[in-house]
C-alpha cells in the first residue's frame, strides 16, 4: 500500500464562522483506493499558498510511501533543507497529511485509530467549550457582557458540559505583551464572579488569554481573578519565551496551560522543563500529527502534566484530537466547537452527549466526511484563519475581545 494522490480542500465555515476564517482539510488516497482524511491547523500564510506547501511536502517527503512509514516521514519533513527544527508552516502541512495517514491505516486494518496507538485507556473523554453568544444574545455585546456570558454558561450546564472557557481580557495584538488596562483587569473579573456564581461548582472555568501580555501583567491579573478558582490561565504571555511564563505559573494560584502555537516534541519540552505550563494545548493540525503528539503525552505524564487538546478548526482535527484523548492516561479534557457546519461535515459521525465523547468505534478516525458540502463552501476571502491586530491596547475606552478573525454576519 503506497500514498498516491493528493485533494486540498479549503472550505470556510457560514455565519457567524466559529472556528475560524476557512479549514484546509486533506484528502489522501493509496494506489489500492484507500481514502485517508486530514486537517491542516496552518495560518501565518494565505490558504492557497498554503495549499503549496503542503502539496510541496507530499510531492517530497510522502508520495510513494507506505502510510505506516510515519515516523520515517516525520523525520523527512522534520529535516527538510538542512533544517531540523520546529517550522510553523512546514509541519502544519505534514500534520494533516499524517492525520490522513492514520485514517488510512485504521480503515486499512478495520479499527480505530486509536487502536493502533497502544489502544483505548478512556471510554469517553470529557469536552469543553468556548461560551458563545446565544441566539437572542447581540453577538456585538456579548463580548464585553458579564450577564451574557453567565447566561451562556448556564446553557453550556444545562447541556452537560463541566468546563467553560471564555476569554474576556482584552485585544491581542501583534507588538507582543502588554500591560493589561485596569478596565480589562475589573472586566476580567466580573466575568469570571458572574460565571462562578451562575454555574457554581457545576462547571470548571477556564480563562483563555492568547499570549497578550507581558509577565508583569499577567501576573496582575492572574491574582485578580484567583478568588474565582479557574482550572487554567491560559497562554499568559506570548509562547515565545518559556522562561518568562514559567515566572507566572510560580506566582500566580491557578495552572497555567499553553501549547496551541506550539510545534512538536522540541517546544513541547522546554515548557516541561520550566515548569511554565502544567497543562498542554496542542493542536494536532499544527503540532506534528497524532504520533508526534503521543510522544510529548509521555513526556507530559514523566512531570505530571495533562494534556487537552486545542481546537479552533474544522471537526477532522477534532477527530484526531479524540483518536489521542482516548489512548492516553493523562487526557484532561477537549476543546470542542458544536455548530450545524461542524456536524454536517462529518455527518453527525462524532458527538458530544452530556458534556462527554465517547470512544469512536468506526474504522481510521470514524467519520464520514461530506466532501460535497465541504466544496460547495469555499474560502473566497483575503485574510487569515487568525489575525492580531496592528493598534494597541486602548486605556482610555476599554477593549472588547471578539475572537481573532471578524465575526462573519448573514
Amino acid at each position: 500500500m503506497k500514498l498516491q494522490d493528493l485533494d486540498i480542500i479549503i472550505t470556510a465555515p457560514p455565519a457567524p464562522g466559529w472556528g475560524g476564517q476557512y479549514w484546509i482539510l486533506v484528502k489522501v488516497t493509496t494506489d489500492n483506493g484507500i481514502v485517508g482524511w486530514g486537517e491542516c491547523y496552518a495560518s501565518s500564510i494565505g490558504p492557497e499558498a498554503m495549499r503549496a506547501v503542503i502539496q510541496d511536502v507530499f510531492a517530497r517527503h510522502m508520495a510513494g510511501e507506505n502510510p505506516e512509514n510515519i515516523e520515517l516521514m516525520f523525520r523527512r519533513v522534520y529535516s527538510s533543507g538542512f533544517t531540523q527544527r520546529p517550522d510553523l508552516s512546514v509541519m502544519g502541512a505534514f500534520s494533516g497529511l499524517e492525520i490522513a495517514c492514520w485514517d488510512i491505516l485504521g480503515k486499512a486494518r478495520e479499527r480505530p485509530v486509536y487502536a493502533l496507538l497502544g489502544g483505548r485507556m478512556n471510554e469517553r473523554v470529557r469536552a469543553y467549550t468556548y461560551l458563545y453568544p446565544l441566539p437572542h444574545h447581540d453577538i456585538d455585546a456579548f463580548w464585553t457582557s458579564p450577564e451574557m456570558a453567565a447566561e451562556s454558561a448556564l446553557d453550556c450546564v444545562a447541556r452537560g458540559f463541566t468546563a467553560v472557557k471564555f476569554d474576556p481580557a482584552g485585544p491581542y495584538t501583534l507588538r507582543g505583551g502588554h500591560m493589561p488596562a485596569m478596565q480589562d483587569i475589573t472586566m476580567s473579573v466580573a466575568f469570571c464572579k458572574a460565571i462562578r456564581e451562575a454555574v457554581g461548582d457545576k462547571a470548571d472555568l477556564l480563562f483563555g488569554t492568547h499570549g497578550q501580555f507581558t509577565t508583569a501583567g499577567a501576573i496582575r491579573l492572574g491574582q485578580a481573578i484567583e478568588p474565582y478558582s479557574p482550572l487554567w490561565f491560559e497562554e499568559p504571555i506570548p509562547p515565545d519565551n518559556v522562561e518568562e511564563m514559567a515566572k507566572v505559573a510560580r506566582a500566580v494560584r491557578i495552572p497555567v496551560a499553553t501549547g496551541e502555537r506550539l510545534t512538536t516534541k522540541a517546544e513541547f519540552a522546554p515548557v516541561l522543563r520550566s515548569g511554565a505550563a502544567t497543562i498542554l494545548q496542542p493542536a494536532l493540525g499544527r503540532a506534528g500529527g497524532i504520533w508526534e503528539m503521543k510522544k510529548v503525552a509521555a513526556m507530559a505524564e514523566v512531570y505530571n502534566a495533562q494534556m487537552a487538546p486545542h481546537l479552533y478548526a474544522g471537526p477532522v482535527e477534532w477527530a484526531a484530537n479524540i483518536h489521542l484523548a482516548v489512548s492516553i492516561p493523562n487526557i484532561l479534557m477537549c476543546e470542542t466547537i458544536e455548530t450545524p457546519f461542524h456536524g454536517a461535515l462529518i455527518k453527525g459521525s462524532l458527538k458530544t452527549e452530556g458534556g462527554y465523547i465517547a470512544a469512536p468505534t468506526a474504522p481510521g478516525l470514524g467519520i464520514d466526511v461530506d466532501e460535497d458540502l465541504a466544496r460547495a463552501h469555499p474560502y473566497k476571502g483575503d485574510g487569515l484563519h487568525l489575525q492580531m491586530q496592528e493598534s494597541p491596547c486602548d486605556y482610555v475606552n476599554g477593549n472588547s475581545f471578539a475572537g481573532g478573525a471578524p465575526v462573519k454576519k448573514n
